[in-house]
């Protein structure tokens, strides 16, 4: 079928903040795609037509992915003055990007699908927000945890010493986190997002630091829609299979399901944190798995 080209849609916010959503027009469903930390939308396409986005649209989803504030072509960029963080994320701009998206498809539900922290910056608006909650049919999160339980080598070098100790320090320097520029992540982060979820990644209570409203109390209140989680076989910190579950349990989902993806499950590969996103294999391994689940829930509730 003719695709049409996709196209950058701006959201305004209440400071002026410009946020950033591509789109991919489609006549189906409208999916939300948010990405995790030190990274920017364009973890779920590419300009040649890859990514998880552009395989949805070809299956007639009408698909926004979002560049949270500061990052990617959300304008102004992040700098040193750059205030705001994971509290302003969860209240103030995926409402708006959501409200947006509603304005363009009234009375259509939304499918909420994120990668890594997108998830849980979702999983919060959601157990935050009823009017959000009441425009989502389903949730697809992929590599989606809080907290990191599982130690090993790589924890203490990537996480004690890298996120906690040396991002920490240069983000003290430098005023925000310039990740790229230290060789990892593909963007950056302001002090007040590293504060917050250094917050929340190690064993500390699911509250909001700025308000100390209770996410974790929240989320078991809320009936939630169908949800489904995936994680990759390699990947063994950042979306461990334990840490996804763990996540689970701690919303209460309800109607959820969790796929391991890689060789042992029957895919063509072991995918690891990002290349569960971006390896070519990916669109005929678990993304058709992923819109034949999209499709399901559609079709299962009774209007």
């Amino acid at each position: 079928p003719f695709m049409k080209p996709a196209e950058s849609l701006y959201v305004t916010v209440d400071d002026g903040a410009q946020l950033h959503l591509r789109h991919f027009p489609g006549a189906g469903h409208p999916v939300f795609l948010v990405h995790g930390a030190i990274e920017n939308g364009r973890i779920f396409y590419s300009n040649n037509g890859k990514g998880l986005a552009p395989y949805l649209q070809r299956q007639g989803f009408d698909v926004y992915v979002l560049d949270l504030r500061g990052r990617g072509k959300s304008l102004p960029k992040v700098d040193a003055q750059s205030l705001h963080g994971q509290h302003e994320s969860i209240v103030v701009d995926l409402p708006a990007a959501s409200a947006f998206i509603a304005q363009r498809r009234p009375n259509t539900e939304q499918i909420w699908g994120s990668h890594s922290w997108g998830g849980v910056l979702q999983m919060s608006t959601l157990a935050r927000d009823p009017s959000c909650r009441a425009r989502v049919r389903a949730l697809v999160h992929f590599a989606t945890k809080r907290a990191i339980s599982v130690w090993s080598l790589s924890r203490l070098v990537r996480v004690e010493l890298g996120w906690k100790v040396i991002a920490r320090v240069a983000t003290r320097l430098v005023g925000y986190l310039p990740a790229p520029s230290m060789g990892f992540g593909s963007d950056v982060e302001t002090r007040e997002s590293m504060a917050s979820s250094l917050a929340w990644v190690g064993s500390g209570p699911w509250v909001d630091p700025r308000d100390g409203f209770d996410y974790g109390v929240a989320a078991r209140q809320v009936e939630w829609p169908p949800s489904l989680w995936l994680t990759g076989t390699k990947d063994r910190l950042l979306g461990h299979p334990k840490d996804v579950k763990n996540f689970m349990v701690e919303c209460g989902v309800n109607e959820s399901s969790f796929i391991m993806v890689g060789r042992a499950h029957g895919h063509q590969q072991d995918y690891g944190h990002i290349t569960l996103l971006t390896h070519p294999d990916a669109p005929g391994d678990h993304f058709s798995q992923v819109a034949a689940w999209i499709k399901g829930q559609e079709g299962a509730r009774v209007e």
